[in-house]
This record gives structure tokens, C-alpha cells and sequence, in this order.
């Protein structure tokens, strides 16, 4: 009924045969997705701290550049070479709720949220309370952010 397979397979299912390409291990997967997710709620940090400066978005980007170098093995992540810059101010700018604080504070839960996530799945304590505690300051901005403007 069937015509029998006429090749050999690409997948080596043999026990101890070697490979052509690496493997990874979950933990080195998730050691690389957590990074990820980190490097790139840094990356929103370092946008909100260029439209708004605080101590505390210094000191949660300076913590989260140490996780996402510890998780990448000392490697340093890319940052903003410009978090002094001032926003712009142009009509277009200020319009647009995709590009501002609020939008920006949303990703950034959005972002921390993820990353708690695969934290919790690694078991990566220090990276899972830095997680919570950046859900729980944008949450916080977040609603802020709705009490002024009215919206909600």
C-alpha cells in the first residue's frame, strides 16, 4: 500500500552516531532565549530612559545589562549610545500612541513578562525577580500613565 522509503533518512536516529552540526542543551536554549528577552527589554529600557530619565530606569538597565552578560558568558550587550538625548517634540511624535512612554512601558511589561517566564522554566532566580520587578514598575507606570491622560 505504502512504497518503502528508498533513501536514508537526514535524521540520525543511531544511538552514539556523530553528528554534522551542534546540538544544544535545553539549559543553553533557554540560557540564549532568556538573553534574548532581557537584551531586548534593555533596549526599551535605554528608549524610555532617553524620553524620560530616572534613577530607577538607570539602575534597572545597569542590573539588566549584568544578567544578559552573565547569561551571555561576559559578553557585554549592545546599548543606546545616546540615553542623554532629548525626545522629539514633533506633532507626529506626540500624536502617535504606538511611540510613547505608554507604548514604550507596555512593550517593556510585555518584554519582562516573557522573560519571567522562561526564568522560571530555567529556575534562574536573579533573573526572575528582576523580571517581576520590571512587570511591576512599567505595570505601575503604566496605569500612572492612564490616570493622567483619563484614559481607560
Amino acid at each position: 500500500m505504502y512504497e518503502p522509503i528508498r533513501t536514508k533518512s537526514v535524521h540520525s536516529t543511531m544511538a552514539g552516531a556523530p553528528s554534522d552540526f551542534p546540538h544544544r542543551s535545553r539549559e543553553e536554549e533557554l540560557d540564549i532565549q532568556l538573553a534574548g528577552h532581557l537584551a531586548a527589554l534593555l533596549a526599551v529600557t535605554d528608549e524610555l530612559r532617553a524620553t524620560a530619565p530616572s534613577a530607577d530606569l538607570d539602575t534597572a538597565a545597569e542590573r539588566l545589562a549584568v544578567q544578559v552578560a552573565r547569561l551571555r558568558g561576559g559578553r557585554k550587550p549592545a546599548r543606546s549610545t545616546s540615553p542623554d538625548r532629548t525626545p522629539d517634540r514633533t506633532p507626529d511624535r506626540t500624536l502617535d500612541r504606538t511611540s510613547g512612554p505608554a507604548a514604550l512601558h507596555g512593550r517593556a511589561h510585555a518584554l519582562a513578562g516573557r522573560a519571567l517566564v522562561v526564568a522560571a522554566s530555567r529556575a534562574d532566580t536573579a533573573a526572575a525577580i528582576l523580571a517581576a520587578e520590571r512587570m511591576d514598575a512599567h505595570a505601575a507606570a503604566q496605569a500612572e500613565a492612564q490616570e493622567l491622560t483619563g484614559v481607560g
